[in-house]
Parts: C-alpha cells; sequence; structure tokens
C-alpha cells in the first residue's frame, strides 16, 4: 500500500497547484463543451474517495453529508463555490488521505460492499478501492487539465 498512497498524495499535489494557481472566478468557471468546472472535479475526487474506500466499507466518513450531495457522481455544479468552500476542499485533499492511511495502518478495514465501476472494474476490498481511485483521479486530472486550457486562453 506504500506506493499506493505516495501514487495518491502525489495526486493530491497536483490537485492543490490547481487551487492555487487558479482565481475564484475560474475555479467555477464551467468552459463552453464541458459539464463542470475545476472546484467540482476536485470536490467529486475527495468524496469519490471517501464513499469507495470508507462508505463501502461501513465506516465513518471524513466528509460532510453537504459535500457528498453536491459532488457525489451524477451531480454538477450547481452553485457558485465561496473561498471558504475552496479552503475546506484544500484542507480536505491531504486530511482524508492521511486520515485513510492510518485506518489501513490501523486494519480497520474489516468488511467490504463489493461494488462495480462503470469501466466494469470489480472492486472487492477497501486495498482494491483505494487502487481504483488513483485510476479515477487521474481521469479527473486530465479533465481539469482540459478545463485549465479554456481558462487561459
Amino acid at each position: 500500500m506504500k506506493a499506493t498512497f505516495e501514487i495518491n498524495l502525489t495526486s493530491r499535489k497536483t490537485l492543490e497547484l490547481f487551487l492555487d494557481k487558479h482565481t475564484l472566478s475560474q475555479l467555477n468557471t464551467i468552459p463552453e463543451g464541458f459539464s463542470n468546472n475545476i472546484i467540482w472535479n476536485i470536490g467529486h475526487i475527495i468524496v469519490v474517495q471517501q464513499l469507495l474506500v470508507h462508505h463501502l466499507s461501513g465506516l465513518p466518513m471524513y466528509v460532510s453529508d453537504e459535500l457528498v450531495a453536491k459532488y457525489r457522481k451524477g451531480t454538477k455544479p450547481e452553485h457558485t463555490v465561496t473561498q471558504e468552500e475552496v479552503a475546506e476542499i484544500k484542507s480536505l485533499l491531504f486530511s482524508t488521505v492521511e486520515q485513510t492511511q492510518l485506518d489501513f495502518q490501523n486494519n480497520r478495514f474489516q468488511e467490504y460492499t463489493e461494488f462495480t465501476t462503470m469501466t466494469g472494474y470489480h472492486i472487492t476490498s477497501a486495498k482494491d478501492a483505494m487502487e481504483f481511485n488513483n485510476y479515477h483521479e487521474a481521469l479527473h486530472t486530465g479533465i481539469i487539465m482540459q478545463i485549465q486550457k479554456f481558462l487561459l486562453h
């Protein structure tokens, strides 16, 4: 699991750079042809990791029900995100990974409700979920990179 978490932290550092280098307006902008924005993608990444790893393991999540409702699969930006919400999302980038890593170290993941992703990948454990999560984060990081190109021109 060491490599899985190193990859995940590298992903989160990249996401933090997107938050740091864009204005609030840019984070909230949905370019033509897209259905979401940078901040939605980052919130979505955090929420999905918590749902895949903790929720399906029957453990409490480290994100609020409100954030889950805003950023889970099937949602789209319905509001303009405030600077306070950006700060919350930014703090969750790392705190959720750190907590998840501690939970693995403390063997908290004993049960798992198996799940098949939209891509057809069947997840049978929290370990599988964390590994699949890195793929999911990479997909959304790619989308963020595409959105960013529209913001800079």
